[in-house]
């Protein structure tokens, strides 16, 4: 990014009015249901990645393009979010349903590459992206994902190629483990046995503690 000019560099940052927090994890865990329930418990944006004009064209990418330009349209859409981040930041709080890791892991399980390859080709946008203050990892068993799955009224195709294509689910799993270890915001949020509900009492008690320490911000 240092190579970067104008206009290439992210806008100015005038100040978080917020907090900034991202929900990550595989398709029907929950996180869609819980960014609304947040959104509405803090007074936050909730922001969908992707987001306009993106949305809505996965579907038609992910059966036309090959590996790099699907990337392409993908990095395209994670940095058009991170302007659209930053500005609502300016205002107050701000809650994404998925971000950066899901890029990672989602464009490495669904085209059978290594996390290296993919962290190699996004790394030299990394540092144009709003960092989030915390990102949870919502983790569930394979059992109350299927049961989840079974009551989901907006059934897309990434949910159903969980369980359709062999090998799909452990890779996802795999690969969110893995890119959360390297993210110094990941928190592991288990959602066995707890209602959305309960789960945003564990994100607000958390904001709350970081709020709670000068240094955070």
């Amino acid at each position: 990014m240092s190579t970067l000019r104008a206009p290439y560099m992210p806008g100015a940052d005038e100040g978080r009015q917020g907090s900034f927090v991202v929900l990550e994890g595989v398709s029907g865990v929950g996180k869609s249901t819980l960014a609304r329930l947040l959104a509405k418990r803090l007074g936050a944006t909730e922001i969908h990645t992707l987001t306009d004009p993106h949305s809505g064209w996965s579907g038609t990418v992910n059966r036309e393009l090959r590996p790099l330009p699907q990337f392409a349209f993908y990095l395209s859409g994670l940095l058009h979010v991170s302007d659209v981040v930053r500005r609502h930041l300016g205002t107050g709080p701000v809650v994404a349903d998925r971000y950066a890791s899901s890029v990672i892991a989602c464009h490495a399980a669904v085209n059978c590459v290594g996390l290296d390859q993919v962290r190699e080709l996004i790394a030299p946008f990394l540092p144009y992206l709003v960092a989030p203050d915390a990102t949870f990892h919502l983790v569930s068993s394979d059992n109350s994902l299927k049961e989840r799955m079974s009551t989901k009224t907006d059934v897309k195709q990434d949910d159903t190629d969980l369980f359709d294509i062999p090998g799909r689910l452990a890779r996802l799993q795999e690969n969110f483990q893995s890119v959360a270890e390297t993210d110094p915001s990941a928190v592991m949020l288990p959602t066995d046995g707890r209602s959305p509900e309960d789960l945003a009492d564990i994100i607000v008690k958390h904001l709350e503690g970081r709020r709670a320490q000068p240094d955070r911000y």
